[in-house]
């Protein structure tokens, strides 16, 4: 299905959903994400699980913030390029990459990302108004709650009703 997540429609019930990556982080208004997560909760049969990522404040203010980072190997160079805004919390990314054709030449693809942080109350006030209760957070990797300095928070919910 390809669909704007706001408007999930997965035609019948699931037995759990998860969804990774930082994809919810691409979801820039709150109240389009807070509809997606509702639309997920619709779907979700009864005591069964949402599992999320979502990168942190912190990932997004000190490690992506206004970085440009490279990355290169035989076939592929890619630049990428943040702008970070605090007021709203998002990092606007644009990457180049310059593909080695079968011609020896390079082609050039752009591509523009927005992310947004969204802090644990906010997605906590999100989660409760969908009928998704936390069951547990853990940091990136870790069957740890986060820190301060975690980069990706995972969330466990579950549907309440």
């Amino acid at each position: 299905l390809c669909q704007d997540a706001a408007e999930l429609d997965l035609y019948g019930t699931v037995d759990g959903a998860v969804c990774c990556l930082d994809s919810l982080n691409h979801i820039t208004d709150y109240e389009k994400l807070a509809a997606a997560i509702k639309r997920v909760a619709l779907f979700l049969e009864k005591d069964r699980l949402f599992i999320f990522d979502l990168n942190t404040e912190y990932k997004h203010r000190e490690i992506l913030g206004n970085n440009t980072f490279v990355s290169e190997d035989e076939k592929v160079y890619c630049v990428w390029q943040n702008e970070y805004t605090p007021y709203d919390k998002t990092v606007n990314m644009a990457l180049d990459f310059f593909v080695l054709g079968e011609n020896g030449l390079y082609e050039r693809f752009c591509d523009d990302v927005c992310e947004r942080a969204y802090t644990k109350e906010e997605i906590k006030s999100i989660l409760e108004s969908a009928g998704l209760k936390i069951e547990a957070i853990y940091g990136d990797m870790t069957e740890s709650e986060p820190n301060e300095k975690c980069e990706r928070v995972i969330y466990i919910t579950r549907k309440a009703e």
